[in-house]
């Protein structure tokens, strides 16, 4: 029987150490867990998650929002069955009564959303990625985005752009993709190391260079493409994620990058520039969340040679989609669960966005824990790109290596380069 006969949730702690939820869901037939990723470099417009306050852990902790999924959310989910994801999502929702779901907490709200999907995959004895699929079934294995270097609000840098990272477009399976971003990660870590010492990660596991400008960690890491003995373009594209909500100053209309305070215009020419020098075939939040009419000028001037990808401009919101979508203001989407809220809410947005042609990038978050449930999403629903951080770190690779055993077990063949946006 898939019916719920139990929800319980407790504190655990993140990738970065910080607390989180971690929520299970019992039925007769089986049982699901599923545990909430948290970010650092969040979106104005995320769904909330619930934080205690106070001086405990830093006010960090997050005892209330497991308190609302035991007192308050599991009386709803009870007694439902397990295989009803979207009934059971949508009264989670209402249950919380806010469209950001700020009174409960996101983070109790999408912990008993992902444990319920683990529970009813579990009860039906499917994985989770056939549990997932719609009724075609799963798809491909995606395309990784590997992060190599790392600035920003992951790492303690001067390098103010957020994440370069490897995408192995040359590659023909999953598990050759990796070995690729693998090999380039390791001859990046040998320029920056001192031969007996590696160098420094950041929180997605990326290495922390000892550069302030972009173009310099752009250079860096095509040297190691070429040191790994792959072709710049060709075999190993280059994806930026820029986070220029978190040096945009709003009341000077300014980026703020090291020595330069750029207008808008100026911004865009820069990241035009990125992509005329560097091979860079995806580029992240380059602009500021709320600046759409640079987006949309941005748009106009790259979107038909780069993936031109929304984060924090998107918040995997579909109403903020559905803007950008009419906009023309981007042409990829990230897809974050914990920004959503629900599975349902993720699903909802991802299938928007490849209604709109745009193409779907599934994401862990900076704050990670050793929870796959995203590669099995990615495949699901055949997303073609995911972005999980770097080869390092058990958070990241518990996620690599689930999508090695679906590559395993599935035989879905792999997305590859035709997944970028748009299709060169």
């Amino acid at each position: 029987m898939t019916d719920i006969e139990g929800v319980d949730a407790w504190e655990v702690l993140d990738s970065r150490g910080e607390p989180t939820v971690r929520v299970r869901v019992e039925t007769a037939d089986g049982a699901g867990t599923f545990t909430v990723p948290a970010g650092a470099s969040t979106g104005a417009h995320e769904a909330v998650e619930r934080r205690d306050g106070g001086d405990r852990y830093g006010g960090r902790g997050v005892r209330d929002a497991v308190a609302a999924v035991r007192d308050e959310l599991a009386p709803v989910v009870v007694g439902r069955p397990a295989t009803d994801q979207r009934g059971i999502d949508e009264a989670l929702v209402d249950r919380d009564g806010t469209e950001s779901l700020s009174r409960l907490g996101a983070n109790a709200v999408l912990g008993v959303s992902g444990a319920v999907a683990r529970a009813a995959a579990a009860a039906t004895d499917r994985p989770l990625y056939e549990a997932l699929a719609p009724d075609a079934g799963p798809g491909s294995l995606p395309l990784p985005m590997v992060n190599v270097l790392s600035g920003g609000l992951h790492a303690a840098a001067d390098l103010p752009i957020q994440d370069f990272l490897a995408v192995p477009v040359g590659a023909d399976t999953y598990p050759e993709a990796l070995e690729t971003a693998w090999a380039v990660r390791r001859a990046a870590g040998r320029r920056i190391g001192d031969g007996d010492h590696p160098p420094p990660v950041a929180d997605e596991g990326g290495f922390v260079p000892p550069v302030a400008d972009a173009d310099a960690a752009f250079d860096l890491l095509v040297d190691a493409v070429r040191d790994a003995g792959h072709d710049p373009g060709s075999d190993v594209a280059i994806a930026v994620d820029v986070a220029a909500t978190h040096f945009y100053d709003p009341d000077r209309e300014r980026y703020a990058l090291p020595g330069e305070a750029l207008s808008r215009e100026a911004m865009i020419d820069r990241v035009a520039g990125w992509i005329d020098d560097h091979p860079v075939r995806s580029v992240e939040d380059p602009l500021a969340e709320d600046d759409w009419r640079g987006w949309e000028r941005l748009a106009d001037r790259v979107g038909d040679r780069v993936q031109l990808l929304g984060d924090d401009l998107l918040a995997t919101n579909a109403a903020r989609l559905d803007r950008a979508v009419d906009a023309g203001a981007a042409n990829a989407a990230l897809i974050k669960p914990n920004q959503a809220g629900t599975i349902t809410r993720t699903r909802r947005v991802l299938e928007r966005a490849v209604d709109a042609g745009w193409a779907p990038v599934v994401s862990a978050r900076s704050g990670e824990t050793c929870d796959s449930t995203i590669a099995d999403l990615a495949v699901a629903l055949d997303a073609g790109q995911i972005k999980i951080g770097s080869l390092a770190r058990s958070e990241r690779l518990a996620k690599y290596n689930r999508l090695l055993e679906i590559d395993r077990r599935h035989g879905g063949g792999f997305a590859g380069a035709a997944a970028l946006s748009p299709r060169l």
